[in-house]
């Protein structure tokens, strides 16, 4: 079975790469586990000081891989659950990495796919990326802490205008509301990340001493990411089990 998520790393530096083109970097519970073992590996690896997370295929990731709720799956079940659990887990143990993370947005970023570039401590996108939340256009409660995620870096009335009435945008849009660092050419997205990112991979101990501080004094008043986790599960769990019931009639 061929990897969805690769890591590389040298001088300090971990890229991790999503590559899924049959489903345009989709997230399922392979592509949750590999994440999760890769960020293990670099969390282990005290020579590693920054990482990047990119796509392949020239898009960032289409969000959670839909079809394996199709058909007689119930979503609410412990089956789905814990499929949702494995999701879930993949970009909040991304987004807790001992180390800076730099999430290189080109193409599309949907959902759970914008939900993992949003748990990056900052994000470095193409002037044409598109930024969808989808939820609501698939009949979907936001899931996986999208409010509290997305609250990070937006006022309340962008983090509305997306979370719940499903407005898109383009990284050129994503600089002015607070949601990226810099948008840049396409082809400079990588190249950009990477420059950046080696700043802070060329000392390790610091960076890791310093991004501990970074998440605790920087967080946002209000429901943790924690809790934020847990409050939504029930209710996107819910939405999920009434697509599958619309879907079937």
């Amino acid at each position: 079975m061929a990897s969805k998520v690769n890591l590389q790393h040298s001088d300090g530096l971990a890229i991790i790469t999503i590559d899924d083109p049959a489903t345009k970097n989709a997230i399922d519970a392979q592509f949750a586990a590999e994440l999760i073992a890769i960020c293990e590996v670099i969390n282990r690896d005290s020579s590693i000081g920054a990482a990047i997370i990119k796509g392949a295929n020239d898009t960032f990731c289409s969000g959670a891989n839909t079809s394996a709720w199709e058909g007689d799956f119930d979503p609410a079940s412990k089956d789905g659950y814990s499929l949702m659990d494995i999701i879930y887990r993949s970009f909040y143990v991304f987004g807790n990495l001992a180390v800076p993370t730099i999430a290189a947005v080109r193409g599309s970023a949907v959902g759970a796919g914008l939900n993992l570039a949003l748990s990056a401590d900052l994000r470095i996108m193409s002037e044409t990326a598109r930024l969808i939340p989808g939820f609501m256009r698939l009949g979907l409660h936001p899931g996986g802490g999208f409010f509290t995620l997305a609250r990070r870096t937006m006022t309340r009335d962008q983090v509305a205008a997306l979370g719940l009435f499903g407005e898109t945008t383009t990284g050129i849009d994503a600089l002015r509301i607070g949601l990226a660092y810099e948008a840049i050419d396409d082809s400079q997205v990588d190249h950009r990340a990477i420059e950046l990112a080696k700043k802070a991979a060329s000392d390790p101990e610091l960076s890791r001493l310093s991004v501990r501080s970074f998440r605790l004094e920087t967080a946002a008043p209000g429901m943790s990411w924690e809790t934020a986790l847990e409050f939504e599960r029930a209710s996107q769990m819910r939405s999920q089990r009434r697509r599958v019931e619309r879907n079937g009639q």
